[in-house]
């Protein structure tokens, strides 16, 4: 089945290196100073190169929002509410006990459902909370003068610093859970050959 069109395939392979160059460079923010840069990378390259991988990113992101408004993607992110949590306890099910028992695999990947309940419920939480955030949050920090002052006589800056370390560290965290489950398909890497032919290979 031709299920990645291309422009899903380049966004997802620029998204995937852009998230790696923000992980290292923010990870060497974090961990150095201006006098000390002897983690991965100095501190002056990290910002600057953190700030450009982060423009990138949001304008890639708009990219990702723009094409599921007006192509046929953005159908495989609606939320149906009927047999929505059983559907989901079905799938974690399947996660932690069936695929280890060779049981067929529940929700199998058509034409109309390319991912499934668990997958489609942590992409939205993933692209539309997620992402907005930590754009939203790296933006206020790259100009901080548009952070509010105080929230209940905390700093507005520092809890928005917070908020930007937390979603990085979620987002990465699910990049890394997304790669493992990517090598769940019907042979361990036929999933990375569909992101790069458009084709799914389907598990019967």
């Amino acid at each position: 089945m031709y299920l990645y069109p291309k422009w899903i395939r380049i966004w997802h392979v620029l998204n995937a290196l852009l998230f790696i160059i923000l992980i290292v460079t923010g990870l060497s923010m974090q961990y150095t100073d201006m006098e000390n840069n002897s983690y991965t990378v100095g501190f002056a390259k990290a910002v600057k190169w953190h700030n450009v991988a982060a423009m990138i990113l949001t304008a890639s992101y708009v990219v990702f929002f723009i094409g599921n408004l007006f192509t046929g993607n953005g159908k495989f992110y609606r939320i149906r509410k009927e047999h929505f949590w059983s559907d989901l306890m079905k799938q974690g099910r399947y996660y932690a006990f069936g695929m280890f028992k060779g049981e067929k695999h529940p929700f199998p990947v058509t034409k109309e459902r390319k991912f499934n309940p668990l997958q489609k419920f942590t992409y939205i939480l993933a692209m539309y909370l997620g992402m907005p955030l930590l754009i939203i949050s790296g933006f206020v920090l790259l100009f901080p003068e548009i952070a509010i002052n105080n929230i209940f006589g905390i700093s507005g800056l520092v809890l928005n610093d917070v908020l930007h370390i937390s979603m990085g560290f979620l987002l990465s965290v699910f990049m890394i859970i997304h790669i493992y489950t990517c090598t769940l398909g019907a042979r361990p890497f036929s999933l990375f050959w569909g992101m790069i032919t458009g084709y799914h290979r389907s598990d019967e």
